[in-house]
């Protein structure tokens, strides 16, 4: 099963200490990190995918509402906070919920369960990929793994191959997390592809392709 990958965004510490107890509680929830401010946040967010903030609203670095709009639309995001005053606001940059603290588990359920049935909708078979002039659609579980060459994605199909002018970091946020994962600052992976794991290599049948320290963990959590 797909877990939603979750990062805790506040500068106190209780408030921090009671949504990892409830994030422990769900199978579905992974915990990635539980961070004071939005700028450790941001480093987080460079190297791994975040399925899910759990966002504090008045923060003294930076506020949550303007993290919020620094954050990538395929980020969802539940607003918690001391505070009522902000819930237009944050409802206004479109957050999932709004979480008033005292937070109970059984309002924080409900509001994660809105992230469970999104990820739970079929997600498109195809997947449409720009070569040059050309377009190629083809369907996400012909992918068997994309490798990246400076401004270029090479995608490895079952049959053939194709070549992109884009970033592998663009590509990342484009493919869904249900069937992709980065393992490596030059390849994203088709999970389902997957038959092991050797030492340092995760293989994909008799490919076998390098996963970055930074990865690892992550790999393991998502794929095994």
């Amino acid at each position: 099963m797909h877990k939603i990958n979750c990062l805790v965004v506040d500068d106190e510490e209780l408030a921090r200490s009671l949504i990892i107890s409830y994030v422990d509680k769900l199978d579905f929830l992974h915990l990635v990190g539980s961070v004071e401010s939005p700028l450790e946040a941001m480093q987080i967010m460079k190297e791994q995918t975040i399925d899910l903030l759990f966002l504090d609203i008045q923060m003294p670095e930076l506020k949550g509402t303007s993290f919020a709009k620094m954050v990538r639309n395929t980020t969802k995001i539940i607003f918690t906070t001391a505070y009522s005053e902000y819930a237009l606001e944050g409802y206004e940059l479109n957050a999932l919920d709004y979480l008033l603290k005292p937070i109970t588990f059984e309002r924080f359920l409900t509001a994660v369960n809105k992230v469970k049935d999104i990820e739970n909708k079929t997600v498109s078979e195809w997947f449409t990929i720009k070569s040059g002039y050309d377009l190629h659609k083809v369907k996400f579980t012909d992918i068997i793994y994309v490798e990246s060459d400076s401004e270029y994605v090479t995608f490895h199909l079952s049959d053939k191959k194709i070549m992109s002018n884009q970033r592998l970091k663009t590509l990342e946020q484009e493919l869904p997390s249900t069937h992709f994962i980065r393992v490596h600052r030059s390849y994203i992976i088709n999970k389902n592809r997957v038959t092991g794991l050797k030492g340092r290599d995760v293989l994909l049948g008799d490919i076998s392709i390098p996963v970055s320290d930074s990865y690892y963990e992550n790999v393991k959590k998502e794929v095994f």
